[in-house]
């Protein structure tokens, strides 16, 4: 078993005495500037703050620069890097075997909006408890630069020439499917990455973040809407959201009936406060209409689009016993012969 090291006196550490630098993973292969690299910053950030330990945490990814970023954070937590698509199937199987875990799936615009948007639906449908990134650039990247689902309609690339079709809003998407936790942010926003991880991080069921990740490589002309210049200039906060977690005291300076807090299962809470669109993420009809407004004008909004948390996510539908699956002896996890028998017999 790996050892940690005893942090130095000066060194920062978290509630469980961690140096920061036990939750990094690899040196990026990604180029420079890389929106993605961004994001396995902030997902250290959040793990280290909220105190989990890595080696209960387990990372799914399937194709693509997205599904490679797992190697830059945690390297101490668990990995699977599945085929093309295929990651919420393989995350769904893991999590349901070993609910000990926290899953984190990284997935990119082509591998869920495309490959695996079947798989992204009815891992939402079925409410599969983990964190779902989609690093979004709107562009295929690993293979040279190709329209990805979420492409915006008019957009010109070099060698891909102009796409004629409308992007997928995998928000919306999210939102139609009945995900309980829906949020967009964006790369070049590292407090409100940080903050919508730390609060995915505490939510039971599925969480999506669609977080607008600009590829500097072939996507990031100011006009198109997933680069960095659009971006910084078009980020329109839709709500200012607080994420304190269970064990820390709220401390956020509001006035009351200007926010609303929303207590997650594990204790920890979400201060949302109201900005001057005045949006209600606990309204599902508010946010589907927040989402089909900001399509039309162009608008790029983020922050915490929609939550709910009262459906029952997949280890309560299947009335998963407290001991992971994982742990139980084959004797009962199997059926035993006998009943086989019994089972055959009441079949003829």
């Amino acid at each position: 078993m790996t050892t940690v090291n005893a942090p130095k006196s000066n060194t920062k550490v978290n509630k469980l005495g961690l140096e920061k630098a036990v939750y990094k993973g690899l040196e990026s292969t990604l180029c420079n500037g890389c929106g993605h690299d961004s994001i396995s910053a902030r997902i250290i950030d959040a793990c280290f703050d909220l105190g989990i330990r890595s080696e209960f945490i387990a990372k799914f990814s399937g194709i693509g620069c997205s599904s490679k970023s797992p190697a830059y954070f945690l390297s101490r937590s668990h990995g699977f890097n599945s085929l093309h698509g295929r990651m919420p199937s393989v995350a769904t199987g893991a999590m349901v075997a070993n609910r000990e875990l926290t899953g984190i799936g990284v997935s990119g615009d082509g591998d869920t909006g495309s490959i695996g948007f079947g798989q992204f639906k009815h891992a939402i449908r079925r409410n599969a408890p983990m964190v779902y990134i989609i690093e979004n650039n709107g562009v295929y990247g690993l293979t040279k630069g190709q329209f990805s689902a979420t492409s915006d309609v008019g957009q010109e690339l070099k060698h891909a020439g102009i796409n004629e079709l409308p992007p997928i809003d995998l928000c919306l998407e999210a939102i139609v499917a009945d995900c309980g936790f829906v949020a967009r942010s964006f790369a070049g926003d590292p407090k409100q990455v940080t903050t919508l991880l730390k609060a995915a991080l505490s939510f039971k069921g599925t969480a999506v973040l669609d977080i607008i990740s600009p590829c500097v490589t072939f996507n990031d002309k100011d006009e198109s809407t997933k680069s960095y210049s659009w971006g910084k200039a078009h980020n329109e906060h839709v709500i200012d959201a607080t994420f304190v977690p269970y064990f820390e005291e709220i401390i956020v300076d509001y006035a009351p009936g200007e926010a609303k807090e929303v207590e997650l299962h594990d204790g920890s809470k979400i201060v949302l406060k109201k900005l001057d669109r005045a949006h209600d993420a606990t309204d599902r009809m508010a946010a589907i209409k927040l989402l089909e407004e900001a399509k039309h004008k162009q608008q790029f909004i983020t922050g915490l689009i929609y939550i709910n948390q009262s459906r029952a996510d997949l280890r309560e539908q299947e009335h998963l016993p407290e001991t992971p699956l994982v742990h139980l002896p084959a004797a009962k996890l199997r059926p035993s012969k006998d009943s086989l028998v019994k089972l055959m017999e009441g079949m003829k």
